[in-house]
């Protein structure tokens, strides 16, 4: 369970955890009534600054990844990013985090972030719900992108990202391109166009190829945020109400 470090850089994401009651977003889309999602998302014009939120010390991130979501949703919804201070980051990352005995190094579940996301909120700001999003259905990547504000992301990283001005599949996967040869990492995806992606990590955005993300990513949620449960609008074609009544059913 070894978090690496790499010039000032930890990862932190567990393996994946699976639990039947995830919600999946496909079930509540239907492309047919859905808008084609536009070719470029990029929600990061009105932040100028993306905290570390200690990631270059400790395996926090996965919650630094809910920080920067929050940064960036918050921007795009009143023009001016809230910024959550690291102590709510790391008080988060407390309650959630796993310590590798061996080592002494932490790292965090996805599944156990985004639920405690849920039930207690992380530094004041609580989501709604989460869903899953299949990661070879590039259509639907760009719908939740796009339709809620990022993706939430776990990757297994490469050994041979390390040296990547740009993230990409180096076409192999053994070796340094093995996955997970470096780590488990969570970010936040911000933007996308039709050649990459837009992810927030370690205090900057990093680009990432979609061959990268049909390679190494391991597991993807769309947040939805509590604003958007309790409002009476949708996008259209997504079934605002099935989602509330599967969440009443697998709710703890």
């Amino acid at each position: 369970m070894a978090t690496t470090t790499i010039a000032a850089q930890k990862l932190g994401k567990l393996p994946v955890r699976t639990d039947v009651r995830t919600l999946s977003l496909a079930r509540y889309v239907d492309k047919a009534k859905l808008p084609s999602p536009p070719d470029a998302f990029d929600e990061t014009t009105h932040v100028h600054d993306w905290p570390m939120y200690a990631n270059d010390r400790i395996g926090d991130c996965t919650i630094a990844a809910a920080g920067h979501m929050i940064e960036a949703w918050t921007a795009a919804a009143q023009g001016k990013p809230v910024e959550v201070p690291e102590t709510g980051v790391l008080a988060a990352f407390d309650q959630v985090k796993q310590v590798d005995p061996a080592t002494g190094e932490a790292g965090a579940v996805v599944l156990d972030v985004l639920q405690l996301w849920r039930s207690s909120g992380i530094a004041g700001h609580s989501i709604g719900a989460y869903a899953r999003v299949s990661v070879h259905d590039h259509e639907l990547v760009r719908s939740g992108a796009w339709l809620f504000g990022g993706l939430y992301l776990g990757l297994q990283m490469p050994l041979s990202a390390q040296s990547q001005q740009t993230w990409d599949w180096p076409g192999s996967l053994t070796g340094p391109a093995a996955p997970g040869s470096w780590g488990g990492h969570a970010v936040d995806v911000v933007r996308y166009s039709a050649d990459t992606l837009t992810a927030v990590t370690w205090g900057r955005l990093q680009e990432l190829t979609w061959t990268f993300l049909d390679r190494y990513c391991d597991e993807a949620y769309c947040i939805l945020s509590a604003d958007f449960l309790d409002g009476d609008r949708a996008p259209n074609g997504f079934d605002l109400e099935a989602l509330k009544a599967d969440l009443a059913l697998v709710t703890a």
